[in-house]
């Protein structure tokens, strides 16, 4: 009998000791969809980014869609340095399906990010492939 509890104590402790890894990917914090680098200083939702690399994650919230707009087509995303987020815009969501029709260029390999600038410098273009998901993040530059 003490074998059983004894394992029973063990299992539960296992389990516990991966709680933590697994709240980074799911839960009231969001999923992690990938990390980028960022190569210059940008706005996201208004507020400044510095250069660097950052955890990007779903929110849990999402924007109300407009009329004729499908209400998964946009989500939240944060931008997360050292445990802490530090900024959040609009992703456009497109699937790989959707993707394989617009895209002119090569996309990110699956489970994978590209940051470029875009055509005049206008914008900085995060570009994460999650899972056959697709996330546009656009982020203008800072003064």
């Amino acid at each position: 009998m003490k074998h059983v509890i004894l394992a029973g104590l063990v299992i539960i402790a296992l389990g516990c000791a991966a709680l933590p890894a697994a709240a980074q990917e799911t839960g009231s914090r969001g999923t992690v969809i990938g990390s980028v680098t960022l190569s210059r200083k940008v706005l996201a939702d208004g507020q400044p980014l510095a250069p660097g690399t950052y955890q990007v994650r779903l929110s849990s919230d999402q924007p109300k869609p407009v009329v004729g707009q499908s209400p998964d087509s946009e989500r939240y995303v944060e931008f997360v340095r050292a445990g802490k987020v530090v900024g959040r815009e609009v992703a456009t969501v497109i699937s790989s399906a959707d993707m394989a029709t617009m895209a002119k260029y090569r996309k990110p390999a699956a489970n994978s990010s590209k940051v470029e600038t875009l055509k005049g410098a206008d914008y900085l273009r995060v570009w994460i492939n999650r899972s056959g998901t697709n996330y546009l993040i656009h982020l203008p530059p800072a003064a």
